[in-house]
């Protein structure tokens, strides 16, 4: 499965990837996997079980959204799941807009997300 305009890959976690969420939750949705490379291999994620309670309330937070956030187990690495639903009114970042259109994340203006 390849990234794709509901799949996106991030190997470490930092917090501009809430634009990624943000952009998911601007278009139809979708996942972002913490702990794989560009390929989607597994690489496995040290500070997966830390995030694991951190991020809910940080994208709480930050996106004024609640989203899953999932521990995965595969070949004997750890990653992240975040489970975006598409949402009816626009979310923003830190002020500004995002939209995942194919495989990338869009900055929109304003509220024309």
């Amino acid at each position: 499965m390849p990234e794709s305009q509901h799949i996106e890959w991030k190997e470490s976690w930092r917090e501009e990837l809430l634009k990624w969420v943000c952009g998911f939750a601007n278009a139809e949705g979708g996942e972002l996997h913490i702990g794989r490379n560009d390929r989607g291999e597994i690489v496995g994620l040290p500070d997966a079980e830390k995030l694991l309670e951190n991020l809910p309330n940080q994208i709480r937070d930050l996106l004024g959204i609640l989203v899953p956030v999932n521990l995965r187990h595969e070949d004997g690495k750890i990653w992240l799941e975040i489970v975006t639903p598409a949402y009816p009114s626009p979310i923003s970042y830190r002020g500004r807009y995002y939209q995942r259109c194919g495989s990338t994340n869009q900055e929109t203006q304003g509220r024309d997300a």
